[in-house]
């Protein structure tokens, strides 16, 4: 019964800031990390954290302006977003992976429902 649970999407203005949360369950997983689609385009990564090391990469996009962090007692996984901006408008959505944390940006096994995130001007 993996479940992967997200919540903190809405609307905000350009410049303000959003916090998602993941709620992970039913599996150990390796490394826990945040994608986001836009419409018309391709699922594009956003940043990851390795579960038991807390070894984190961000996508350049959002380098800066995002922090992911864990907590462990609660088996959640948090996306801060500042200084947010339109080109920010996405569909988030919360991956986790089981295997070898190699490669920060694939193979990813289970994956939520997303949660909508949109950023007015």
């Amino acid at each position: 019964q993996v479940q992967l649970v997200e919540s903190g999407g809405g609307l905000v203005q350009a410049g303000g800031s959003l916090r998602l949360s993941c709620a992970a369950s039913g599996r150990t997983f390796s490394a826990v990390g945040w994608f986001r689609q836009a419409p018309g385009k391709e699922r594009e990564f956003v940043a990851t954290i390795n579960w038991s090391r807390g070894i984190i990469y961000y996508d350049d996009s959002v380098q800066g302006r995002f922090t992911i962090s864990r907590d462990n007692a609660k088996n959640t996984v948090y996306l801060q977003m500042n200084s947010l901006k339109p080109e920010d408008t996405a569909v988030y959505y919360c991956a986790a992976k089981t295997g070898p944390t190699i490669q920060p940006r694939d193979s990813y096994d289970y994956w939520g429902q997303g949660t909508q995130v949109t950023v007015s001007s």
